[in-house]
């Protein structure tokens, strides 16, 4: 099993996900989500591999969001094109193995798609 890992390694957070799977010797692939952004239609198959709405993953208190006059309350559609184009928007970190992802906020969220 391999765990997609979408963080950023400057991240504390991010830092302490990777030390987790190495702890608990899970492989993974790290992607740095701003060298390496999500494109639409990632973004829509993570969605449905979270079971959640855009506004779920979309981060309401950055500056890029305060930037660009959004709330996280706006249509599917705009927070999606804005998480595509703006990936800092994306809340992490996000692990994804298969047809399953989690939020790993707490990072031991991860650990389910260990099972």
């Amino acid at each position: 099993m391999l765990i997609e890992l979408i963080c950023r390694r400057t991240w504390t957070t991010c830092r302490k996900a990777v030390a987790l799977l190495k702890e608990n010797k899970i492989d993974y692939r790290y992607r740095e989500y701003t060298k390496e952004p999500l494109d639409i239609k990632e973004i829509k198959e993570l969605l449905k591999k979270l079971d959640v709405k855009p506004k779920e993953i979309f981060i309401k208190n950055g500056k890029m969001n305060r930037k660009l006059g959004l709330s996280g309350e706006e249509p599917d559609a705009v927070l999606i094109r804005a998480i595509a184009q703006h990936p800092t928007l994306l809340k992490r970190p996000i692990g994804v193995s298969g047809d399953k992802a989690v939020l790993a906020r707490p990072i031991e969220k991860l650990l389910e798609l260990a099972d």
